[in-house]
């Protein structure tokens, strides 16, 4: 429901900003301000504030600005109207009442809302009764244990016609309120009703509050033509508008600043239980418009798990086409790959947790995403076919309605369609034109411009990380993995994690984090192959050449193994101290540009400060080697 704007502003009067963040983040007295370690991203600086006077709290390392609901909701995952409904309740403020017919239709809702949770506990009671066996062979073979049961509440529908009717019906429910909530099939041909789910595993879909509102149901024999039978649109429930496990997934989405969509239900289970608790699904259809502003909710750039065939790549592609509109500054999506046949629950059972922190931390991002599919759609061979492509582009950068943002899209395809070298023709020289090289789902880009040409504009964009230009300890880092293949297998994860700011080491990263998938250590020779095949090879030239003198003794395959992991370490750390010192830096720029105040002033001393002592850190590190090598 509206709320008026003088409820809105009581509510806002009697709660300060300070007294509602605090109680999620520790906030210290700044002058006529709070301040604290921002909610939003991991800081050891703060860079957060907090102005009751004013009525709003500012993050200068996420940008992220609001008042208490705003708070609420970016935190906590919760509606305009929930956040408004908690803290209406804490400052005492009552509510408008609603009308006779308002009451009316929020009494039928929750008539509903009991029917749901009486057909859930139905279902969880068939599950361990008599006829539940065949089910709970089939839950034990996904690796889905009685906790994991009970923590998704799921349950099985009896095969028999009329079993959830008369149970319901033994409880004193209406057959019309049934038929309201979906659970039976009615109508002019139906002359006895009868159970909407029969002989099915259940999983119960559960709104923004946790209350049940639906249900999807497992097919437990083979010959049923529909595999999976969600419940119809009801009063309580729009499939378009919600996202399986979304009540559960919001927290651990917001502490973990991303969220993972998955396919379908055994999926986002086999997730949670494999330590991704931050994952979602969408519920029997493709991604809408209403579903990707719930995952914006709950960070900026969810990460989509897709199958690597054809069917995963249409429903990427689906996504691609709901998400162009609706891009802003900050919020994209990014696209993780799975290898092709599996989805998350294979690839979990498979490869354990590991498995799927390889995928998302190669996660490509949309442009990318848009390039494949338009490059894909046909052959390039022909000056025709090539210009098609170009229009084909620019309709798609057309459907971006933030402005500045298809200036970056637009900047960034041209970029790409001025490195797509020609391809030679069938029985002819290396310089004969005939098309462009084309890049396949999931694969490296045909050419490194294609990946590595990135126009200035975008390079500085909040929506890509990273430079252009790589760093000596960038180069020192992944140098010591790709010589030293044997710790990249012991420290692969610790890699995934690391943020790089060049473009090419970023490609290298990912290179290696693939090499490590393969299992066993490369050796020199396949490593170089590989680097070949990959393009990467006058990248890894590159930082080879920018390892400081100190640093190049880690170039050395037979370098002590003591010495080169404690140099390994020593240089991750320094790495992501300097990254999150900068960052801070930047932040803390922004606030004394904004309010040239003692506060804000000291605060940019100090991150300069700690900069100067990592770097002088760094030096001596360097120096050190130097004096013992020489």
């Amino acid at each position: 429901m509206r709320y008026p704007p003088q409820i809105l502003e009581e509510i806002r009067a009697r709660l300060p900003v300070s007294a509602v963040v605090g109680k999620r983040v520790r906030l210290k007295k700044a002058g006529r301000e709070w301040k604290g370690l921002s909610p939003f991203n991991a800081e050891k600086t703060p860079s957060f504030y907090v102005n009751d006077q004013k009525q709003f709290y500012h993050c200068f390392s996420s940008g992220k600005h609001g008042d208490i609901f705003t708070f609420l909701m970016e935190t906590e995952g919760l509606s305009f109207p929930e956040a408004v409904e908690r803290l209406a309740a804490e400052a005492g403020v009552p509510l408008p009442k609603l009308s006779r017919e308002d009451r009316a239709e929020e009494v039928k809702r929750r008539t509903l809302y009991d029917v749901m949770e009486m057909a859930a506990e139905f279902f969880t009671a068939s599950l361990h009764g008599r006829f539940g066996t065949k089910a709970r062979d089939y839950l034990a073979g996904r690796s889905l244990g009685r906790g994991t049961q009970e923590r998704f509440r799921i349950g099985y529908a009896p095969p028999e016609r009329y079993a959830l009717r008369d149970h319901l019906a033994g409880k004193g429910v209406p057959l019309e309120m049934m038929e309201e909530a979906g659970l039976v099939y009615s109508g002019e041909d139906v002359k006895i009703p009868y159970d909407r789910f029969r002989d099915r595993v259940m999983f119960p879909i559960c709104d923004l509050r946790g209350r049940v509102v639906a249900f999807g149901g497992r097919a437990m024999s083979p010959e049923v033509s529909a595999k999976y039978l969600n419940s119809p649109d009801t009063p309580l429930f729009n499939k378009g508008r919600l996202l399986y496990n979304f009540h559960m997934a919001r927290k651990p989405a917001h502490d973990r600043g991303t969220v993972i969509v998955a396919e379908g239900y055994v999926d986002v289970i086999a997730l949670t239980v494999a330590g991704f608790p931050n994952a979602v699904a969408p519920l029997g259809t493709a991604l809408t418009e209403e579903q990707l502003a719930l995952l914006w909710r709950m960070a900026d750039e969810p990460i989509l798990c897709f199958d690597g065939d054809k069917a995963g790549r249409r429903a990427a592609y689906r996504a691609l086409e709901i998400a162009l509109p609706n891009l802003s500054a900050g919020k994209s999506l990014r696209f993780a790959l799975l290898p092709e046949g599996q989805d998350p629950d294979d690839l979990v059972r498979s490869g354990g947790p590991a498995a799927i922190e390889r995928v998302i931390a190669t996660a490509r991002p949309l442009v990318d995403i848009l390039w494949a599919r338009e490059v894909e759609a046909g052959p390039l061979d022909t000056p025709e076919r090539r210009a098609a492509l170009e229009r084909r582009l620019r309709e798609s950068l057309a459907l971006i309605r933030d402005e500045t943002l298809r200036r970056y899209y637009r900047e960034e395809i041209e970029a790409r369609l001025s490195t797509q070298n020609p391809e030679p023709r069938p029985g002819r020289g290396k310089r004969s034109g005939g098309g462009f090289r084309r890049e396949r789902w999931g694969s490296a880009p045909a050419t490194p411009g294609a990946r590595l040409s990135v126009s200035p504009l975008l390079a500085r964009s909040a929506l890509f990380t990273g430079g252009i230009a790589e760093t000596p300890r960038e180069a020192m880092i992944l140098c010591a993995f790709l010589v030293h293949p044997e710790l990249l297998h012991r420290h692969a994860e610790t890699l995934a994690e690391l943020e790089f700011e060049g473009r090419g080491a970023q490609d290298l990263r990912r290179f290696l984090i693939d090499d490590a998938a393969h299992g066993e250590p490369s050796g020199p020779d396949v490593m170089r192959a590989r680097l070949e095949r990959a393009g990467l090879a006058p990248v890894a030239e590159r930082l080879t050449s920018l390892v400081r003198p100190g640093d190049r003794w880690v170039l050395d395959p037979h370098a002590d193994s003591v010495r080169l992991e404690d140099a390994l370490r020593q240089a991750i750390t320094l790495h992501r101290r300097a990254r999150t010192l900068h960052s801070e830096l930047r932040a803390a720029e922004r606030a004394l540009a904004e309010d040239d105040n003692e506060a804000n002033l000291a605060w940019l001393r100090e991150v300069q400060n700690q900069l100067s002592s990592v770097e002088g850190a760094e030096a001596d590190l360097d120096d050190g080697f130097v004096h013992r090598d020489h």
